[in-house]
């Protein structure tokens, strides 16, 4: 274990084998760092937060402090993040609310570039990459492997199916279907992440399948349930029931769309 004497770690704090803490770090005292936990330098960790092996944080990250909610009181309530992780400059997390279950989660091997945000509450699974500026606020549900581009904003409450892929500067609203490819200041769908899919290993079968079902759910004025509700008696692809129950699984929540016909 290697820590630089002008860091504080306060007593308490539990660090794992081999972890290594650099210049003008903060440590508050219920933070757990798990083995290899390397801090490069300015580094801040307070609240009940809990970080998992091998992850890298880089200088003036900010990770565990109290939730930018108003409704916060000081109430008991904790950050968790995986194994792996990789934590550049800027980062910032905060730990969940009461009211909204009380802790904010993040899987592994996630990557989050400079000056992203998750706020309160959120839901990270594994595998995913918020680009430089990307902003996440408050209750946000991300499944594994999306990709948010530099720049981009998800609403409070939003969820983001897996394997999605949030193009740069765009802003979401809503709930985006699994696979799906998001682009424009008020984000539109513009089809699935194919190259996404391929690089991950899906059947080009299944690709083709997700494909054909996209293009029933968004081809008329037909409510999106309904239309999902066919297609639920038709297929027995993986990927497309994937998307079906993501749609039925939040009856109240909108879904993100394609722009409408021109002319």
């Amino acid at each position: 274990m290697k820590i630089h004497s002008s860091s504080i770690v306060e007593d308490g704090a539990v660090l794992g084998d081999d972890v290594e803490i650099g210049p003008f770090c903060h440590v508050g005292s219920e933070v757990k760092l798990g083995n290899r936990v390397k801090l490069i330098s300015h580094v801040s960790l307070a609240g009940d937060t809990q970080i998992g092996d091998n992850a890298r944080i880089f200088p003036f990250a900010s990770i565990g402090h109290e939730p930018q909610d108003l409704k916060f009181k000081g109430e008991k309530t904790s950050l968790t993040i995986g194994s792996d992780c990789l934590i550049r400059e800027g980062v910032t997390m905060n730990t969940g609310t009461e009211g909204g279950g009380s802790k904010t989660v993040v899987g592994d091997r996630c990557v989050f570039l400079a000056n992203a945000h998750v706020a309160h509450d959120c839901v990270l699974g594994n595998n995913i990459i918020l680009s430089n500026n990307v902003m996440l606020a408050g209750h946000c549900q991300l499944s594994d492997f999306v990709i948010c581009g530099g720049g981009s904003a998800i609403h409070q409450f939003s969820r983001i199916g897996r394997n999605s892929f949030i193009g740069g500067m765009t802003g979401i609203e809503g709930d985006v279907i699994p696979f799906g490819m998001m682009r424009g200041a008020h984000g539109r769908l513009v089809g699935l992440n194919v190259i996404g899919m391929k690089r991950n290993g899906f059947e080009r079968s299944g690709i083709k399948a997700a494909n054909a079902a996209f293009k029933l759910l968004f081809a008329g004025d037909q409510p999106i349930r309904d239309v999902a509700k066919d297609i639920r008696k038709t297929t027995e692809e993986p990927l497309v029931l994937e998307i079906v129950d993501f749609i039925d699984a939040a009856k109240d929540r909108q879904i993100c769309r394609p722009a409408p016909p021109q002319g």
